[in-house]
């Protein structure tokens, strides 16, 4: 039996159509991409890597299979955004590998204090992982997104 290798990596200019067909799928399941949506995943240079954020992709055999990124949002506070797993990989506990990295790294990189935005009912399973992380629900406030109407944070000592 061949030996399956998960692994969450740097992004790399090479990752970009998947980046933009691993967040397009999930969205476009339940709802509609949003201008902020298709401004990311068509420049994601621009808009997340420029200003000083990060993305990391999961990936299963070396082929791209999730993707979570960071936005700078200034003063040490990042938001999580486009963490997302191909539903063909699904079940692999991706989502959670690619969680449990990624909010090490950032902790590691010096972010005092993560965000994220998501939605209740379309995002279940997104939120239970995200409370296993250590985020915690906080008031909404303002959101670039209409889907969503929950707002998280998980803060570093």
């Amino acid at each position: 039996m061949e030996k399956t290798t998960i692994e969450v990596v740097n992004y790399l200019p090479e990752h970009q159509q998947r980046f933009k067909e691993i967040n397009e799928q999930w969205i476009t399941r339940k709802y509609v991409m949003e201008e902020e949506d298709i401004k990311t995943v068509n420049d994601p240079y621009g808009y997340i890597l420029k200003n000083g954020g990060t993305i990391y992709i999961a990936t299963h055999n070396g082929y791209p299979v999730g993707t979570c990124a960071y936005l700078n949002m200034g003063d040490g506070v990042y938001e999580m955004i486009k963490m997302a797993v191909d539903e063909k990989y699904r079940g692999l506990k991706i989502g959670k590998l690619l969680g449990e990295h990624t909010v090490e790294a950032m902790r590691k990189f010096g972010a005092k204090k993560l965000i994220l935005f998501s939605n209740k009912a379309g995002s279940e399973v997104a939120i239970k992982l995200y409370y296993k992380l250590g985020f915690h629900e906080v008031p909404l406030g303002n959101s670039e997104f209409q889907r969503a109407d929950i707002k998280m944070e998980l803060e570093f000592n």
